[in-house]
């Protein structure tokens, strides 16, 4: 924020010197960008298989702790004191491990989110990068990350289709 807010006076004190006709202002929706690489719905397909394969032993645990339960409850009436313990505690650890690979999923889609997405990104920020330095842009503001909070479209530049070119997208 405060690094906006001393663009935003560097903006103001540019503009109020009489030097703002010679500063160039760009905007783009850096994540409309990133969607329309082709590469976006690849990484999304693949992030969504192994988010997937997380869910489905996910579930394959919550049906075993299911069964363990209805079990238990079932039968612990004709069991001695010593084999309910032993079933409470396979409950209890089995509670555990499904917690455990939970947070341990929830990590690895994380990481495997980073994983796919992050070439994407590097290669968009690179473009822009290119396009803004190649047609003069003194700022570039990104309108897609929320930290803008006001811009008149009028007066400045979508590099869009700029970069898509840049990128080889239609």
């Amino acid at each position: 924020m405060k690094r906006f807010i001393a663009i935003a006076a560097l903006v103001v004190f540019a503009a109020s010197a009489g030097y703002s006709q010679n500063l160039k202002f760009g905007h783009i929706n850096g994540n409309e960008l990133v969607q329309a690489m082709p590469e976006f719905d690849s990484a999304t397909v693949k992030l969504e298989k192994f988010r997937q394969e997380l869910v489905n032993a996910l579930e394959l645990m919550s049906v075993e702790l299911n069964n363990k339960n209805d079990a238990y409850t079932k039968d612990n009436k004709n069991w001695t004191d010593i084999v309910k313990q032993t079933k409470e505690q396979e409950i209890i650890d089995l509670n555990k491990r499904m917690q455990d690979f939970q947070s341990n999923a929830q990590e690895q889609l994380q990481n495997k989110q980073a994983e796919l997405f992050r070439p994407i990104q590097e290669k968009v920020d690179k473009a822009i990068k290119e396009v803004s330095k190649e047609n003069g842009f003194v700022y570039v503001f990104d309108v897609g990350s929320g930290v803008l909070l006001y811009f008149d479209e009028t007066k400045s530049i979508n590099i869009m289709s700029l970069a898509k070119a840049k990128l080889g997208i239609k």
